[in-house]
């Protein structure tokens, strides 16, 4: 069983001879590119009007069990990538590793920096594309979010789109770091939507946001394994798709910064709610001292 799941996530005919081309691929012009970033934000922009227009003084609309269930297939789809890029890393690097060995790679360093004449092609690129259908998937969520609770959050807007435009460019360009970054992203993703998925069925949530930690891990992450492509990419003589990562690491800090920026309003929001609970309950005490 192991052994034909390792088939048919690394050494199936379709995922080995993957190539990144606009006659073999769907979705992977510019055109398609900007229009569906484009339909995204209008239609959810769209929708955040009419339904304030329409239901201004009703109750948010309930879904039912289709927030469960997207996030459950979220949450088995990026295990599948997981499951898939790792297997397909861990199978290049034993096809490959005579030709590391010549140029003084470690494997460490491949997940980082690619080696410059990188195409997008083969076992580990088939999963970056996978990766990147699957972010139009994610985000269903902001149509969630806009149905349930009638709002609309730019960093919302602004972090699926990006999520959608770097994944294009992982691809695009042969970007250095995608291998290691879509690691990261869907192991952190299982744990996420497999959480959501478990409230949102109705079983017992923590207290403190979770959700929210696991974005905080991801993105320093990130911060530190771009780092590590800067020094390879000055160090070793060249990362491949370097033009496309120094664009990547722009986005990556201005999503950081918006999350940081939203992260510290809610620990000072609830610091804040936590004062005033606390101060009516002395006020409490002491009227019945009184």
């Amino acid at each position: 069983m192991i052994q034909t799941l390792c088939y048919y996530l690394s050494e199936h005919p379709l995922i080995v001879g993957f190539r990144w081309k606009h006659s073999q691929s769907w979705g992977n012009t510019w055109v398609f590119l900007f229009t569906s970033i484009a339909a995204y934000v209008i239609f959810s922009v769209f929708l955040h009007l009419f339904l304030l227009l329409l239901f201004r003084h009703r109750r948010p609309l309930p879904l039912g069990p289709i927030p469960a269930v997207h996030s459950l297939s979220m949450a088995l789809i990026s295990f599948t990538i997981f499951a898939g890029i790792l297997l397909s890393a861990a199978a290049e690097i034993r096809d490959t590793r005579w030709f590391w060995r010549r140029y003084k790679t470690t494997p460490f360093q491949w997940l980082l920096c690619f080696p410059l004449g990188t195409r997008p092609s083969g076992r580990v690129f088939f999963w970056s594309y996978i990766f990147y259908l699957s972010r139009f998937l994610h985000t269903f969520r902001t149509f969630f979010t806009i149905i349930r609770r009638r709002k609309l959050s730019f960093f919302q807007l602004f972090n699926h789109s990006i999520l959608i435009f770097m994944s294009f460019l992982w691809l695009e360009f042969s970007q250095s770091f995608q291998v290691l970054a879509i690691i990261l992203t869907t192991s952190i993703y299982s744990v996420v939507y497999g959480y959501r998925f478990w409230t949102a069925v109705g079983l017992p949530s923590k207290c403190f946001h979770f959700v929210n930690h696991c974005q905080v891990v991801l993105l320093g992450c990130n911060v530190v394994c771009h780092v590590g492509v800067l020094l390879l990419h000055f160090l070793k003589g060249g990362c491949n798709g370097i033009g496309a990562w120094v664009l990547n690491s722009v986005l990556n800090g201005a999503i950081l910064f918006l999350f940081l920026n939203f992260y510290v309003k809610l620990h000072l929001e609830k610091r804040k709610i936590g004062v005033t609970k606390g101060s009516e309950t002395l006020d409490s005490v002491k009227d019945k001292d009184n």
